[in-house]
């Protein structure tokens, strides 16, 4: 949920919705860099531990806070540890699009720089602080990176105009988003739409298929790799609405592949509780606001800059 302007992402920057919580149950955790980890059972688990319990596993799931230090360092400590248990792993990331997937290639194959890398592979802002040991292990280590998101401009039109927009593209860019997007009534679609307070109906349906877009072409970028390499083990890492409650990407995998065995980690601060996924622990992020005179400055000047930057003329073919 990071690159459309939609109420679930002004409800995440601004009010903080996905880490509101400000306490925890674990003493471990004393700095934002800490984290516990616990067992569906609310067992708290070692990463070790978690390594063995994927022995079995095709797929594994990260929900990440996309700019908590936690979920960084314990994704490249997790990266490091299956490798060692399992060397046929692949890196799966949200954070670059199957239009980029060559450029990816290119980089970790060692034909092309960093800079380039950022620039035509159009890299997160926060690429070089949180994403770079993770793609610098994946090189040095000889593991496939999988491009496996949409291209956000494509998201984008689908936000504006509904999955219709999909017919309009030239058949290579088609081939950027999954074949089918499943926009039909889910405990996904029903946590989404939960979660949106602005807009009428046929806007927050736009939305859904542009927040379904994601998790489809993700989920079909990973089984496409394991028909490929089915002897392989995917780590993808996504946002962490994403994956949760196997939700989103899991089901997206299961409707292509009930075979797969998908594990599921999702982030949170709040006290642990009984679900199906293991969960990473970590402190809350810093406020982004304390004064709702600041909270409603920011707002406004969001809505300006979506209102001035999209334009329906980019979704024309």
């Amino acid at each position: 949920m990071f690159r459309i302007l939609s109420s679930t992402m002004l409800c995440t920057l601004l009010f903080g919705c996905a880490q509101a919580p400000s306490s925890t149950n674990s003493s471990a955790l004393n700095t934002l860099y800490d984290y516990q980890l616990y067992s569906p059972h609310t067992q708290p688990i070692t990463l070790k531990q978690l390594v063995s319990s994927a022995e079995d596993a095709d797929v594994i799931l990260v929900g990440e806070w996309h700019t908590h230090p936690a979920t960084h360092y314990f994704e490249a400590q997790l990266l490091h540890k299956l490798t060692v248990a399992k060397p046929k792993l692949a890196l799966s990331m949200e954070q670059f699009s199957r239009d980029k997937q060559a450029i990816v290639n290119q980089y970790v194959d060692g034909e092309i720089g960093e800079q380039t890398l950022k620039q035509e592979a159009n890299a997160w802002p926060n690429y070089s602080s949180d994403y770079r040991p993770l793609i610098e292990y994946a090189k040095t280590n000889n593991l496939d990176v999988i491009a496996a998101n949409a291209p956000r401009k494509i998201v984008r039109c689908i936000g504006r105009k509904g999955t219709d927009y999909v017919a309009s593209l030239p058949s290579e860019q088609q081939r950027w988003i999954a074949t089918k997007i499943n926009t039909e009534q889910s405990p996904y679609k029903t946590k989404f739409m939960g979660s949106m307070h602005h807009g009428d109906l046929a806007q927050n349906e736009n939305q859904y298929a542009a927040q379904v877009t994601w998790d489809e072409t993700m989920g079909e970028s990973i089984v496409n790799y394991l028909n490929d390499h089915p002897d392989h083990l995917v780590m993808h890492i996504a946002g962490n609405f994403h994956v949760e409650d196997g939700l989103g990407i899991k089901a997206s995998i299961l409707r292509r592949n009930p075979d797969l065995n998908v594990l599921v980690i999702s982030i949170t601060s709040d006290p642990i509780e009984p679900k199906s996924d293991y969960q990473l622990q970590v402190l809350p992020m810093p406020p982004r606001y304390e004064q709702e005179q600041n909270r409603m400055a920011a707002y406004r000047k969001m809505m300006h800059h979506s209102a001035t930057t999209a334009s329906n003329s980019e979704c024309q073919q």
